[in-house]
């Protein structure tokens, strides 16, 4: 009798065991034949170097699945107050993961993301993925001060050696900036940029204007001539268009001293004699992996590799997420590559605090809250959305467009 029940027993574990063997290899069919849709939503198009560099990762996923298990669709200009809408039709065409591709998204797509719980949304740039979070809405950005930090190191160099040629004096090593808006993003960005300058050139100031809008060619423009018109001699950027490059060049051709550093694309094409660098955040690092993860029914997070804060990621150079591109070796001081390898290598061992120094920090909403940066402070530390909001005291004036 006891031999009977043993033999029924080892009998029944290993009927459980072949079921358990037929289910494990249904779930691995059923990963290698699922189709997914990914869906994108921009608020420009391939004329807006931002947006290109997200439609060129919807074009290389296209290219990588050859639409066998991922197919792609997309809604362009669609303004960030009308996110709502876009991301509702990209809902209604059964996507199974949605990228978000501008900060003034975020609001809508946790609301949808909300209302959709079985759609993956990951919002580029946002901040919001650990306020009362959501199992699937994520938020992902490159830590870019880092680029804006080195290729302020270039900016500096240049200036260096416009002051040792004669060209300009140590009082007249200004830089310009224009930006979108007065967010952290964009502040935290500019004051990477000035304080790489400052690493070689201590006597830099810097002006900044607003253009209010992030794609708006002739805003950027104007305001790249206004900076140049008050004695900038090298003009960067956190905008979305080439404006900023074209005054340069145009200014350039004109017999003034000025140069440009660029951001999301390389503009040496745009601006041949005036270009220095350009730095960018290669998005793909984190799509690849978000749309890999949903494809094969893995946690996003885990699935990226970068800096993991919650429902949050983000990394820079060490990663690959921040690139800086093509150094313009007809323009660029000598030595300047020598420098970008060696800042970088500084970053990536976490041996440079950018954010320190002898200066003050003044948050233009509040004018009584002060930062002294001597102790420093660590950009991205609990998020991949730059967190630095101050305005350097002494060192960099905002203008406000009339």
């Amino acid at each position: 009798m006891i031999r009977m029940r043993i033999i029924t027993l080892f009998t029944a574990l290993i009927m459980v065991g072949a079921y358990l063997g037929i289910c494990y290899i249904g779930i691995l069919d059923e990963q290698k034949t699922r189709i997914i849709k990914v869906g994108f939503i921009y608020d420009g198009d391939e004329s807006a170097p931002y947006t290109y560099n997200f439609i060129r990762v919807q074009e290389k996923l296209d290219e990588y699945y050859k639409g066998v298990r991922v197919s792609t669709v997309c809604r362009y200009n669609m303004p960030e107050d009308k996110g709502e809408q876009g991301l509702s039709e990209l809902v209604d065409e059964g996507c199974d993961i949605i990228f978000s591709t501008s900060y003034g998204y975020e609001n809508a797509a946790k609301k949808m993301a909300k209302e959709h719980p079985d759609i993956q949304f990951c919002q580029a740039t946002g901040d919001n993925a650990n306020i009362d979070p959501l199992p699937n809405y994520h938020t992902f950005m490159g830590e870019i001060y880092e680029g804006r930090y080195v290729s302020g190191i270039v900016a500096g160099m240049k200036l260096q050696t416009l002051i040792e040629g004669g060209i300009i004096s140590e009082n007249q090593a200004k830089v310009g900036y224009v930006g979108a808006f007065p967010y952290a993003e964009v502040i935290s960005g500019y004051t990477a940029f000035i304080l790489g300058v400052r690493s070689i050139v201590p006597t830099a100031t810097m002006e900044v204007r607003y253009t209010g809008t992030w794609t708006s060619y002739s805003l950027e423009k104007k305001c790249a001539q206004d900076l140049i018109d008050a004695g900038c001699v090298i003009i960067s950027q956190h905008s979305d268009t080439i404006g900023p490059a074209a005054a340069c060049e145009a200014a350039s051709e004109d017999g003034r001293i000025v140069y440009h550093v660029g951001y999301n694309q390389s503009m040496i094409d745009v601006a041949p004699t005036t270009t220095l660098v350009s730095s960018r955040i290669d998005w793909s690092k984190y799509i690849f992996a978000a749309v890999d993860a949903v494809l094969n029914k893995k946690d996003i997070e885990r699935s990226v590799g970068g800096h993991v804060h919650g429902n949050d990621v983000g990394a820079g150079f060490e990663e690959g997420w921040v690139q800086l591109l093509d150094l313009n070796s007809l323009v660029v001081a000598d030595g300047t590559e020598a420098a970008v390898e060696k800042a970088k290598d500084k970053l990536n061992r976490k041996q440079l605090t950018v954010f320190q120094g002898d200066y003050i920090g003044i948050n233009p909403d509040d004018p009584e809250d002060k930062i002294n940066l001597n102790s420093g402070y660590i950009e991205n530390e609990n998020a991949s959305a730059p967190s630095f909001h101050y305005i350097l005291q002494d060192v960099v004036t905002v203008v406000e467009e009339k």
